[in-house]
């Protein structure tokens, strides 16, 4: 089951309106130039992601993103489609976290998401644990970044009727 987050509301999907297989697509951000050089003079400074001429005769031919902008582009584009925001309680973590391929100036990206598993909390009634695989795709549908999450969701509360 496939959902293009641009054509549903889903802000206010809890815990019990995810399944196994459901997939969700977000819109896509275009990285440039100057925001790989800004994220890598702030968090990431290597000469891949911050030297141009450095670059161009590294490892892969040219100035890339940091892998770790890329994992927090993708976040921000999964989390404003409002898929999880309603009922979302935090994170353990991420699991996997593959750099499959660079991502270079100019490329825009987008998130796929599929829930894999839905599990009820053994010990807080209010709440389930989802876990999600993303892949992170580029203009040309080539996967630029995959990872495991496990997100902790919000019980759909009783309305009292």
């Amino acid at each position: 089951m496939a959902v293009r987050c641009d054509t549903e509301d889903m802000s206010d999907r809890y815990f019990e309106d995810f399944q196994s297989g459901q997939r969700f697509t977000s819109r896509g951000a275009t990285l440039s130039e100057a925001q790989i050089l800004d994220f890598a003079l702030q968090y990431d400074p290597q000469p891949i992601h911050l030297d141009k001429v450095a670059a161009a005769d590294g490892p892969f031919g040219g100035l890339i993103a940091s892998g770790f902008q890329t994992l927090v582009v993708a976040f921000r584009l999964f989390y404003q489609e409002n898929i999880i925001n309603k009922a979302s309680l935090g994170s353990p973590g991420f699991d996997n976290l593959r750099w499959l391929q660079p991502v270079r100036p100019g490329d825009t990206i987008h998130v796929e998401g599929e829930v894999k598993e839905t599990k009820s909390s053994r010990s807080k009634a209010d709440r389930g644990y989802l876990k999600m695989a993303y892949s992170v795709r580029n203009q040309d549908s080539d996967t630029v970044m995959t990872f495991l999450a496990v997100h902790i969701l919000a019980r759909r509360p009783e309305t009292g009727d």
